[in-house]
C-alpha cells in the first residue's frame, strides 16, 4: 500500500542541528511538533486506477446496402429510440417494392380465375359431365394459384420491409460516441456482406458508466460487490464522484511480476460529466470507523528505534526502556516497524498502491506531560496512514509529539558525532572561548 500519512519531512532540521552545532549554541530548535490527541473518522481503501468505459456499446449497421444520401446526427449528440440517423440510396428497393405490388395484382386475378374454374368443374363433376381427372386438374390450378397470391404477398413484405431498411433509426436511446461513414459512402449490408457489413455509428448510454480497474492482491481480499468508491478524473480535479463495486473478475493478470485482479465500479451519470476513455483513480472503501480516539501515524515509534527517539528528545534511553518494560502488557508484541520510519521495507500493500491498512499491534508515542515528553505504550486499531486509531494508552485531550523519522534521527546523531570528531567539540578554523565562538586571532 502507498503511503498516505503525514510523515513530515523534517530535512531542514538537520540543517538547523548543524547550523546550532557550528554556532556552538547549547540548545537548538525544537525537533518536534506537539499535536492533541483527537477524535477523527477514519477510512480505509484500496487506490487503483482505470479508465471510464460505457456499460453498453451498440455498433449501428444497416440492412440495406447502397450510398449513404442523408446523415442527420454528428458524434457527441443525444438521440431516442426510432430517431432517424441516415439514408441510403432507396432507388434498387423501391422499384423492387413496385414489382412486388404489381406481382401480387397479378397472382390475385389469376386466383380469381382457377376459383371459378374449379367450381364450375366441381359442378360438372357431381353431374358426372366430366371425369375425375379432369376435376383434379381444376383442382389444383386453384391450389396453385392460391399458393402464387401467397408467395406475392410475402415478397410485398419483404420489399417493403427492404424500403424501410434505407431508413437508418436508433435502436436504443443513447450518445453517439463515433461516426465511420459521410454522405456518399457506399456501404453494405451484414446480412449479405460476409465480412459483417459497414458499421456506421457507435452508440452508448452515458447515463451511467463503468470503470474496469486493477486491484492488488493484498487487497483484493477486502475488495465485494456493493461497497462504496471513490472516482477522481483529471478534467475535474475538485470534484469526486461516487460508485459501487459490481463485480471482481475471477482471473488475475500479472503486470510488472504485480498481480491483480480486475474489479469493475459503476457511476451514476446523469449530466455525462464523464466520458468514455478518461483515466481515473479510484478508492474503494474496504472499512472505517467514525469519532474513534487518533493519533497522527507519524508520531508512533517502536521498540527498534525509541532509543534514537530519545536521545532527540534529551531522554536517558535506559530510563526510557525501563519504563517501557514495566508497562508493556503480557501477550501485546511490538509492531515491527514504525510508521514513520523510512528505512524499514514497506509492506507489498504499501509499495503497490493501496490507502490505508488494518493497523492494529502495540505501538509507543511521546507524550507531553508537565512539559515533559514521557513515553507510554499504546494499542492501536484501524489506520488510514494519516492517522491510526488508538483503542488503550491514551485519553483524549492529551498531547504527543511528532518526531522526524528514525533514519533522518540516526542521520543527525551521526552528523553530530562527525563534527565532534573533526573538531574535538567545534568548527575547524574557530575558538571556543566561553560560551562565544570567536575567529582565531592573524599572527603578525
Amino acid at each position: 500500500m502507498r503511503r498516505w500519512g503525514v510523515t513530515r519531512s523534517l530535512t531542514g532540521v538537520a540543517a538547523g542541528l548543524a547550523l546550532a552545532l557550528a554556532c556552538g549554541e547549547k540548545e537548538s530548535a525544537p525537533l518536534f511538533e506537539k499535536v492533541p490527541v483527537t477524535r477523527t473518522t477514519i477510512v480505509v481503501s484500496a487506490s487503483a486506477a482505470g479508465v471510464i468505459e460505457p456499460v453498453r456499446t451498440v455498433d449501428v449497421k444497416s440492412k440495406a446496402s447502397g450510398e449513404i444520401i442523408e446523415l442527420h446526427i454528428e458524434t457527441g449528440a443525444g438521440v431516442r429510440a426510432g430517431q432517424l440517423l441516415a439514408v441510403v440510396d432507396p432507388r434498387q428497393p423501391r422499384n423492387n417494392l413496385s414489382q412486388a405490388e404489381a406481382d401480387l395484382e397479378v397472382a390475385r386475378a389469376q386466383l380469381e380465375i382457377t376459383k371459378t374454374k374449379f367450381d364450375r368443374a366441381t359442378t360438372l363433376f357431381k353431374s358426372r359431365t366430366i371425369t375425375e381427372s379432369e376435376y383434379e386438374d381444376a383442382r389444383l390450378s386453384y391450389v396453385s394459384a392460391n399458393a402464387q397470391v401467397v408467395r406475392a404477398q410475402i415478397d410485398l413484405e419483404i420489399a417493403r420491409d427492404q424500403m424501410d431498411d434505407t431508413r437508418i433509426v436508433a435502436s436504443v436511446d443513447g450518445v453517439v460516441i463515433a461516426k465511420n461513414v459521410e454522405l456518399g459512402t457506399v456501404i453494405s449490408s451484414p446480412t449479405r456482406d460476409v465480412g459483417g457489413g459497414t458499421v456506421l455509428f457507435t452508440m452508448a448510454n452515458l447515463d451511467t458508466v463503468q470503470i474496469r480497474t486493477m486491484v492488488d492482491e493484498t487487497d483484493i481480499g477486502n475488495v465485494r460487490p456493493g461497497l462504496t468508491a471513490t472516482i477522481t478524473v483529471d478534467a475535474y480535479p475538485t470534484r469526486s464522484f461516487s460508485g459501487r463495486v459490481l463485480k471482481i473478475e475471477p482471473q488475475a493478470t500479472v503486470e510488472q511480476n504485480v498481480t491483480l485482479f480486475p474489479a469493475l465500479v459503476r457511476i451514476a451519470n446523469p449530466g455525462h460529466a464523464l466520458m468514455p476513455g478518461m483515466n481515473a483513480e479510484v478508492e474503494i472503501h474496504i472499512g472505517g470507523r467514525e469519532d474513534v480516539l487518533a493519533v497522527p501515524y507519524a508520531s508512533l515509534r517502536t521498540a527498534r528505534d525509541v532509543a534514537s527517539a530519545a536521545g532527540v528528545l534529551g531522554l536517558d534511553a535506559a530510563a526510557v526502556e525501563a519504563n517501557l518494560a514495566a508497562a508493556r502488557k503480557p501477550g501485546v508484541a511490538d509492531s515491527a516497524r514504525a510508521p514513520g520510519d523510512s528505512t524499514a521495507k514497506a509492506s507489498p500493500a504499501e509499495r503497490r498502491g493501496g490507502r490505508g491498512a488494518r493497523g492494529g499491534g502495540s505501538f509507543i508515542v511521546f507524550l507531553l506531560r508537565d512539559g515533559r515528553p514521557t513515553p507510554a505504550m499504546i494499542r492501536t486499531g484501524l489506520t488510514d496512514l494519516d492517522y491510526m486509531e488508538v483503542l488503550d494508552g491514551l485519553a483524549e485531550g492529551d498531547t504527543v509529539v511528532v518526531l522526524p523519522s528514525a533514519s533522518l534521527v540516526a542521520s543527525q546523531q551521526r552528523l553530530q558525532e562527525r563534527i565532534q570528531r573533526m573538531t574535538g567539540g567545534g568548527i575547524p578554523g574557530m575558538q571556543q572561548q566561553g560560551s562565544q565562538t570567536t575567529p582565531p586571532r592573524r599572527q603578525p
